[in-house]
């Protein structure tokens, strides 16, 4: 794809013109206007948000669908341009990241933490491999949840870019293109 993609996890249940989806939305257009196209699970909430703001900055919109798990979701927001269905939730979450240069995670459940912690754990083993690691940007509301404990060490949690508002995103984006 000559467009580089990012992938954004968020959840399902935000509604329309809360803080969260207005939150999404920018991030949304955050990426368009940085020359990013956007991935997502390409349902509703923070996905139609994050498409919606892609769209209206004139981004391309990749939906990673799971019609065989959702069968009650009638498809793809009305903001993808691309839908690409994925046969389990383990194999629409890798398609996203081997579509992506980077992925971004907003608030969510445990839908988005499992994808959080895929992304982090391929950036992980990139850098076990000596490889650059996967780059992976995180809403800062995840950070009590994901605090060094246990066998976590501040090493891992280095890994993750926590974002506080759209100026974090914006630099994590000219991070994503310096690294180009």
């Amino acid at each position: 794809m000559s467009v580089p993609v990012v992938s954004v996890f968020g959840s399902s249940r935000t509604a329309p013109g809360t803080p969260a989806w207005k939150q999404a939305e920018a991030w949304g257009r955050a990426l368009a206007e940085a020359g990013f196209a956007v991935a997502s699970g390409g349902y509703g909430g923070s996905m139609e948000a994050v498409s919606r703001g892609a769209k209206a900055a004139g981004g391309l919109v990749i939906g990673v669908t799971a019609p065989d798990l959702f069968k009650s979701r009638s498809g793809a927001n009305a903001h993808v341009d691309l839908e690409l269905p994925a046969p389990t939730l383990t194999g629409r979450i890798e398609r996203m990241l081997e579509l992506s240069r980077a992925a971004l995670a907003l608030p969510g459940g445990l839908g988005t933490l499992t994808e959080i912690l895929v992304a982090w754990n391929r950036a992980y083993i990139q850098r076990l491999q000596g490889e650059p690691p996967f780059p992976v940007g995180v809403h800062a509301a995840w950070r009590p949840l994901l605090q060094p404990h246990l066998e976590l060490s501040t090493r891992e949690l280095d890994l993750l870019t926590f974002l506080e508002d759209s100026a974090d995103v914006a630099a994590f984006l000219v991070r994503l293109h310096a690294a180009e």
